[in-house]
């Protein structure tokens, strides 16, 4: 077996015992985000994550993705036990040259990715902004090309190029967000509630979007979700996180008939298979 033949069969994201911990800021005393999680991606997988309100689940996307110096109290995020590797990089002690490599490797779809897209670029500007952040000179034809083929792909009509984020809807913004995340073809996608806040007529035109793309293009991903029909038709198997600690790793639904955990026994509880198009099939816990 060659090097190459190896490495293929690695991981795409390792996560060893891995604990988080918020530094104290002004009055707030130290918070552990996550403690001693462990799970592994593998190529072409789709991974869902699933928990309560602070279970520590947007601290792990960001962390993964490379963001966890980014804004908010995610900036004082620091791993203080075990080790996460994401394609090939370690993420303790990631020097800032690594984690702009590991970034170009890895797609992040952030929890308000839709809510905050420039208000005064046009959609075919934001799509195309990852490509000249990382290289100014790139030709802008090929780059206009790469971004009305993804437009086209998450089933927006190109005629919303020289348009404003203000003149779209919830749900067209979300996939011209989910566009721009993709739009380097990134081998990891780390999208955090991509389908938040999207009427449930729309919803399953992301859901849609989400697998088939992961289909076509072949990339791993990691899904951050309350939404049960997006967690059954693109993810393969889900962790479940309660208090920073991952009590459930399967199948969604295997776990929900034999928890493993009082969480995710209160999980089955509260959802049952086939959830009614009244509340969009989103778990509550």
């Amino acid at each position: 077996m060659t090097d190459a033949t190896t490495a293929q069969q690695e991981p795409v994201v390792g996560v060893s015992d891995l604990s988080v911990e918020y530094a104290a800021h002004g009055a707030s005393a130290a918070c552990v985000a996550l403690h001693g999680v462990s799970f592994d991606l593998e190529p072409g997988e789709t991974l869902g994550v699933l928990g309560e309100s602070g279970s520590g689940k947007s601290t792990l996307a960001r962390l993964l993705a490379g963001r966890a110096d980014g804004g908010g109290r995610a900036v004082n995020a620091r791993i203080t036990g075990g080790d996460a590797t994401v394609c090939g990089f370690r993420l303790r002690r990631l020097s800032a040259r690594s984690r702009a490599r590991l970034t170009f490797h890895v797609g992040y779809l952030a929890q308000d990715a839709a809510a905050t897209l420039p208000a005064d670029r046009t959609i075919g500007e934001i799509v195309a902004d990852p490509i000249f952040e990382r290289d100014r000179h790139y030709n802008r034809r090929a780059a206009g090309q790469r971004v009305a083929a993804l437009l086209e792909a998450v089933l927006l009509p190109l005629g919303l190029l020289s348009s404003f984020p203000y003149e779209l809807s919830a749900g067209q913004r979300q996939r011209v967000a989910l566009a721009r995340a993709l739009v380097l073809g990134p081998d990891l996608l780390i999208a955090d509630e991509p389908t938040t806040g999207i009427d449930v007529t729309v919803r399953q035109a992301v859901i849609d979007v989400l697998a088939t793309l992961g289909r076509q293009n072949g990339f791993s991903a990691i899904l951050v979700s309350q939404d049960a029909p997006l967690l059954r038709s693109v993810t393969s198997r889900v962790a479940v996180l309660q208090a920073g600690r991952l009590v459930g790793l399967g199948p969604l639904d295997e776990l929900l008939r034999d928890p493993p955990h009082p969480y995710v026994a209160s999980l089955a509880r509260a959802f049952a298979p086939g959830p009614s198009a009244d509340d969009g099939g989103r778990i509550e816990a």
